[in-house]
């Protein structure tokens, strides 16, 4: 729609253009008429659902509803102007007008209009938002002493008539508690309650619940951007990702314990809709690798999902500083995503980065699936939100740039396929079979 508005602006704007030269004159009069029926055709378009007013169209709106003021008072004072018709003049301000209306769209262009993926239960999804506190942690990215907080949006059923199993989400890198929200409504609406996280300093920003924004750490950033630029020697790579997954899985573990402990004696609606018999974990990247790390690590974990995650906790480092990875079978149910390039990686180098083919061979219930022509951010809404920071992130994050696959055909595919898995091993009820491919 972005595209679209410069492509109308561009045709009225060189028409215009002709018209004044062909009648040496600036026309300021038409241009003023112009200016009030572009902003009511706008107001139009949002009314009938053409445009979905949202942040995108703010600038664009902003600048028709001054150019239509300033429109308007000319029409009614019928003060048009006194400068002589100049065919220069008329040209370079047809051309600034186009560099302005390029740039108020460009956030059209870039966040564009979407639909969202069908969602298949029959529950309506409810949401709500806390900050907990951890008193045991001092936030080591700021140097004030506070304790690290922990923002968390709950995605759960509306007219609950039962106990849901929870499922614990963690982003990845840049990410934000938002980032698989299509996801969250398709298990919401199937009976689960989904509970993610923003990972302060590892998001791209966080808002708490008094609307305090953090944004995101450029020394986490760089670092990995870095890391996977293969600057670093193993044993520093080693020590980078341990220090990044620490944080995670302690985020993820107080997450778990506190809701745990606010199922016994909280009265807000949501932890009385919890069953703390059936958790599940899932996380996209570097949250898919805390996840399976702390499946690993809690008795009280069904099944974890990782999406396009390397499994870092598998690793670690012996007394000759080598690289080993965990012999020990998976103990839990486990399903990895991965984009075509990480498969293809899988392929040719098994035990290289990822070593889940290790574990998938040893353990019957891990399974890996890859949606062909996906990337990175394919496992996530971003490609929906704005498929150009998409292709961007996943470019930074390693391998290819650009994804071939279509947006909802993936994400849909995706949220049926968590949505089977966790129905198998978190709440118990049928069979799950996956093809490698999709």
């Amino acid at each position: 729609m972005g595209i679209l508005i410069i492509i109308i602006a561009l045709i009225f704007e060189v028409a215009f253009i002709a018209y004044c030269i062909k009648t040496s004159d600036n026309q300021n009069k038409v241009r003023s008429w112009i200016r009030v029926l572009a902003f009511f055709t706008f107001i139009g378009f949002i009314q009938t659902t053409i445009i979905d007013w949202s942040f995108q169209w703010y600038l664009l709106g902003a600048l028709l509803f001054i150019f239509a003021i300033i429109g308007g008072i000319r029409l009614v004072t019928k003060k048009f102007g006194k400068k002589l018709y100049e065919r220069w003049r008329v040209i370079s301000k047809g051309i600034a007008m186009l560099l302005v209306f390029s740039f108020v769209t460009i956030p059209a262009i870039v966040f564009p209009q979407y639909e969202d993926p069908d969602i298949t239960g029959g529950y309506k999804v409810k949401t709500s938002s806390y900050t907990f506190t951890d008193t045991n942690r001092i936030e080591r990215f700021t140097d004030t002493g506070e304790n690290r907080k922990l923002t968390v949006e709950f995605w759960y059923p509306e007219e609950a008539e039962e106990k849901y199993p929870l499922i614990i989400f963690s982003h990845g890198a840049f990410g934000v508690k938002m980032s698989n929200a299509s996801t969250f409504m398709e298990l919401a609406s199937n009976g689960y309650i989904v509970c993610s996280i923003d990972h302060p300093y590892h998001a791209a920003g966080t808002v708490d619940i008094d609307g305090n924004l953090t944004i995101g750490s450029s020394e986490f950033m760089q670092e990995v951007i870095d890391a996977n630029s293969e600057i670093y020697s193993e044993k520093e790579q080693f020590q980078l990702f341990e220090k990044w997954m620490n944080l995670r899985t302690d985020d993820i573990d107080f997450v778990i314990d506190i809701i745990l402990k606010n199922t016994e004696n909280n009265s807000a609606e949501i932890y009385d809709l919890i069953d703390t018999n059936k958790i599940g974990l899932m996380g996209h990247s570097l949250g898919g690798a805390a996840s399976v790390q702390l499946g690993r690590e809690r008795k009280d974990i069904s099944a974890v999902i990782n999406l396009d995650g390397s499994m870092l906790g598998e690793y670690s480092i012996n007394g000759n500083e080598s690289i080993v990875i965990n012999e020990e079978p998976y103990p839990l149910p486990l399903l990895n995503f991965y984009s075509e390039y990480v498969i293809n990686e899988l392929k040719a180098n098994p035990e290289y980065v990822y070593p889940n083919k290790y574990i998938s061979s040893i353990s019957p219930k891990a399974f890996e699936i890859c949606i062909k022509g996906s990337n990175h951010m394919s496992y996530t809404d971003l490609p929906l939100f704005s498929p150009l920071l998409a292709n961007q992130l996943s470019g930074i994050s390693g391998g290819s740039t650009k994804a071939n696959v279509d947006e909802y055909y993936c994400i849909e595919t995706m949220n049926k396929l968590v949505l089977e898995f966790f129905n198998c091993y978190v709440k118990g009820e049928g069979l799950f079979a996956a093809k490698e491919y999709y």
